[in-house]
């Protein structure tokens, strides 16, 4: 049986399937065009973007789900450039949904709701387009409908519906929406319709037996008997069929592999699990802050709970290195996250990727709240930082996914040979300024003053750069756009949609704060970074907040303790004036100790071990009343010897 189960899981093809060639990609469309008839979605990804983290693990989840009924595939746009400029891929994650080898829908952005939402309806619309009109069905049905129809009219008819069918078609069948479509006429017509046929079958599991064993060595011994003449000649080949030659065998080996790819399941590694004993700490927040109060509360042996979607906070998305943290150096913002989750987990925090929702504080022991789980806890930390905020322009909005943009880490690949704006003129502009300089055309930093508030360093750096330029004293109203090309509309011509035709970034008008003189700038990206607001709306009506800066979480002295026993705020949600990735981690582990402090004064240990402990004392207990003769005597049956080796030793010499 385990021999069985291993074979089936070296087997397995994976749920998600990761893309590494153009040819690998286009060879995977037209399979699933006119092979299987399943709908194909593609998440267009980066590893250093934090929202294509936090999504990762409800795509795959989503990929489980439906696994049979879709395909899921992965594509990083920093390797796949070619496929990311085909597709006009602008801002990430992109999720691209195709149906016979067409894109039907696309979205930009994390949002779980709407990739459930769009793979539902792909498929449901392959399902239901899942069906073939035989030619010799329609000749039956005309045969008994009206026999006036000669063979040569259904023909026609016939090829009228086969030629709607532009691609995934080989065979020229009336196949698919067009093949409904005349079936529906024909029913107005005569008050009945032609036959169908399911055109795609489900594919059947590869049976890993003996018959597979035999049929594959009656295929070597075929293979074998065909001789030397399908080999190719290639001391006869040319450059260009050498070059084919080595493509073909690069793709079979990478099929090969597909096949035997174990299905990566480290982001579901250290996850929490449900216990009938409430937490002694959940810690919601995966940056600086959320991290480091794991590591000392996981320390003090308080095995904590970390909620957050897996994005680290504002320090994942940091492109530039990470110059600022004593003993860190030549080390990215992403690298610094994976190293404080894997320390936080070597001492056993174990993790819930979920967005916490509310805390419900009314009684004891306190309850997390996510989108899918409840989690009693005795403590919480709050680490949840800060998200973006936008100038609300004209514009903005409307094009966020197509050029609009708050993380240049994220999107800025996109844009390379490209003439980009950056608002902004603290540190995290100065960072994505110089972030896009390294692959763009020029960048243009937009700031309202004539100076900046950011680090003298990064300031400095900005302002010597010779592929930046500052326009001071200016502010950004409005963001122009203009429709995507009429590649992409080609590209969908054939598909029926009622929305909005999307819109890109041309351009942005720029004000002048003191002459209110307005001028229009080109570009292809503007990217926002004025700054950030607190994630706390959670616990609104929960806890008490700082009247001189609101949306901050107010802490009791120079403690990390809110108004509220038993829940603690660190990092940017109570800090207003540093707001640094190493004050956070510092804020995070006095949190930690706070609530390690707070949990003995209020004498909250660990209830399930002390439920163990008292377990085992009871059933001690009842094997202590036992009478002696009822007891195990192990002396007995070592037959009756009562002394130590040593003594019996020296009594027999």
């Amino acid at each position: 049986v385990l021999l069985l189960l291993c074979v089936a899981f070296t087997t397995a093809r994976p749920v998600v399937r990761h893309i590494r060639s153009t040819n690998e990609f286009d060879r995977l469309m037209q399979k699933h065009s006119t092979q299987t008839g399943l709908p194909v979605i593609v998440d267009f990804y980066s590893d250093g973007c934090g929202p294509c983290r936090m999504i990762a693990p409800i795509f795959k989840k989503l990929a489980k789900e439906m696994e049979g009924k879709a395909v899921f595939v992965k594509v990083d746009t920093n390797a796949m450039y070619e496929l990311s400029s085909r597709y006009g891929v602008r801002s990430l994650p992109t999720f691209k949904y195709f149906l016979g080898g067409k894109k039907v829908h696309e979205f930009s952005g994390a949002g779980e709701q709407q990739l459930r939402h769009f793979t539902s309806d792909i498929i449901q619309r392959a399902e239901w387009e899942n069906i073939v009109l035989p030619m010799e069905n329609l000749v039956k049905y005309y045969g008994e409908k009206d026999a006036t129809k000669g063979e040569a009219e259904i023909a026609k008819v016939y090829k009228k519906c086969s030629d709607m069918v532009k691609d995934g078609n080989p065979d020229k069948l009336c196949v698919g929406s067009a093949a409904r479509n005349l079936v529906k006429s024909l029913k107005k017509k005569y008050k009945d319709g032609p036959a169908t046929e399911v055109r795609f079958q489900p594919e059947e599991p590869k049976a890993e037996d003996a018959t597979s064993g035999e049929s594959g060595s009656k295929q070597q011994e075929k293979t074998k008997a065909k001789g030397k003449n399908d080999s190719p000649n290639l001391h006869l080949a040319t450059k260009e069929q050498l070059m084919a030659e080595i493509e073909k065998r690069l793709d079979a080996e990478r099929e090969a592999q597909v096949e035997e790819e174990d299905d990566d399941e480290a982001e579901f590694e250290h996850s929490w699990t449900p216990s009938p004993f409430p937490e002694r700490v959940t810690i919601i927040g995966g940056g600086p802050a959320g991290l480091s109060a794991a590591i000392y509360a996981a320390r003090a042996g308080l095995k904590p709970v970390v909620v957050a979607p897996p994005m680290g906070g504002q320090l994942q998305g940091k492109g530039v290195d990470v110059e600022n943290y004593p003993g860190l150096f030549n080390v990215t913002g992403p690298a610094v996250v994976a190293l404080m989750r894997q320390q936080a987990i070597e001492f056993g925090a174990s993790f819930e990727a979920e967005t916490v929702i509310g805390i419900d504080a009314s009684s004891r022991p306190l309850k997390v709240i996510t989108n899918s789980s409840v989690i009693e806890t005795h403590s919480v930390i709050v680490a949840t930082g800060a998200e973006s905020n936008w100038l609300n322009v004209k514009g903005e909005y409307e094009m966020r996914g197509g050029g609009v943009s708050s993380c240049a880490t994220c999107d800025g690949h996109m844009y390379r040979g490209k003439h980009v704006i950056v608002v902004g003129g603290g540190d995290t502009a100065m960072e994505d300024a110089l972030v896009l300089a390294r692959t763009s055309e020029s960048v243009t930093v937009v700031h309202r003053r004539d100076t900046f508030r950011a680090s003298k360093v990064l300031a400095q750096r900005v302002m010597e750069h010779p592929s930046i330029k500052i326009v001071w004293n200016t502010v950004l109203t409005e963001v122009i756009g203009k429709p995507i090309g009429d590649a992409s509309a080609a590209e969908s011509s054939d598909v029926d949609l009622d929305a909005t035709v999307p819109m890109v970034v041309s351009g942005a008008i720029l004000k002048d704060v003191y002459s209110g003189e307005e001028s229009e700038v080109e570009a292809e990206a503007v990217f926002v970074a004025i700054g950030h607001t607190p994630t706390t709306s959670f616990l609104d009506g929960i806890v008490e907040f700082n009247p001189e800066h609101p949306g901050y979480v107010l802490t009791k002295g120079t403690s990390t303790r809110t108004s509220i026993p038993g829940i603690f705020a660190c990092g940017d949600v109570a800090d207003s004036i540093y707001r640094q990735a190493i004050t956070s981690a510092g804020s995070g582990a006095a949190a930690a100790l706070d609530a390690e402090r707070w949990l003995s004064e209020e004498g909250l240990g660990n209830e399930e071990a002390d439920f163990e402990a008292e377990l085992l004392a009871e059933m001690m207990a009842d094997g202590g009343s036992k009478s002696a003769s009822d007891e195990y005597n192990v002396y007995e049956d070592a037959g009756g010897r009562m002394t130590g080796m040593k003594e019996s030793v020296a009594a027999e010499l």
